[in-house]
């Protein structure tokens, strides 16, 4: 599988309130309603500038802290973010991204500036920087996780098979 999108950067130890603010966690279980408040805290025109085309959320070390509920990569999804590139991910986070289909890439993001074109090769473990023409390489998914993406995530995963398999 391979995306190609713009950049959106931001920095280290990105917590789940601040991915969708706690003030709105609790107020609806409408993913849609909830998209429009995505990193809002960090960047009030997150949405604005993600939705129309889609984009990378590309971060630094341990993205995701905080708590694990479900919403915060489902609130990404439904912003249009097309994958979520850092250095490090809360692990919890990490699980609960690949369990709802938001793809989640542990790479060094360094070189990415806001704004780049890149290309994410899921597969082949190789994130292209069309902007700069450099190529970060990343260690791919395992293949059970690679299947929970290309499904749609676990839920998908499950009303397909009728359970949990593994092509």
């Amino acid at each position: 599988m391979t995306i190609t999108a713009k950049a959106f950067k931001y920095g280290d130890d990105i917590n789940t309130d601040y991915i969708i603010s706690g003030k709105y966690k609790f107020k609806s279980a409408d993913m849609e309603a909830m998209a429009v408040h995505a990193m809002e805290d960090l960047d009030p025109d997150y949405y604005s500038k993600v939705s129309p085309e889609g984009g990378f959320l590309v971060a630094g070390t341990n993205f995701g802290m905080g708590s694990s509920r479900e919403q915060a990569p489902l609130v990404l999804i439904h912003s249009n973010t097309k994958a979520v590139l850092a250095k490090s991910f809360a692990r919890i986070f990490y699980r609960n991204a690949i369990n709802t289909g938001l793809p989640v890439v542990e790479c060094d993001t360094d070189l990415i500036e806001d704004g780049d074109e890149l290309s994410l090769d899921l597969e082949a473990g190789v994130l292209k920087n069309l902007t700069q023409d450099t190529e970060i390489p990343f260690a791919p998914l395992p293949p059970v996780m690679a299947q929970l993406l290309a499904d749609g995530g676990l839920a998908a995963h499950f009303r397909k098979y009728g359970g949990f398999a593994v092509k």
